[in-house]
């Protein structure tokens, strides 16, 4: 991994994220998207509030994004705190994220790197960089604890 020294930083404005998901009873997954250094949006999982199953962390985040900078198209960095899904890593292409750095993987449904690349699938008409591991073990620990107490419900 190939960190960037304001890479912590910005992973706990998405860790921060994830604790207001949790707050919620979402499961605890946050994102900010970063240009020019500049934070332009964030958001969380709603899945279940909004009982809209493309309602996660990313999606929510790049939609903000858009509106705000009245562009789909929006480069920057995307810090996200468990590896994004296919469906987000989808929208990450179509958004033309420039680079992702998410915390921690996910094994069973992960196309960042655990299941599939799609950021460096050259048969797609965007690829970007993609980076792991800032604040892993907190953002893992978070997932951890949620399901925990979901599973003693």
């Amino acid at each position: 991994m190939a960190e960037d020294n304001d890479d912590p930083h910005w992973m706990r404005v998405a860790l921060a994220e994830a604790q207001s998901a949790m707050a919620e009873d979402e499961v605890p997954v946050g994102a900010v998207l970063v240009i020019d250094g500049r934070e332009v949006a964030r958001g969380h999982n709603r899945t279940i509030s909004r009982c809209d199953p493309s309602a996660h962390a990313e999606v929510l985040t790049l939609r903000s994004a858009a509106e705000a900078a009245e562009n789909h198209r929006l480069g920057g960095t995307l810090y996200v705190t468990l590896e994004p899904c296919l469906m987000c890593m989808g929208a990450l292409v179509q958004a033309r994220v420039e680079r992702l750095v998410f915390a921690t993987r996910d094994p069973k449904a992960g196309a960042a790197v655990s299941l599939y690349r799609i950021a460096e699938d050259d048969r797609l008409n965007h690829r970007f960089r993609v980076d792991e591991g800032p604040l892993a073990e907190e953002a893992a620990a978070l997932l951890r604890s949620f399901f925990e107490s979901r599973r003693g419900r």
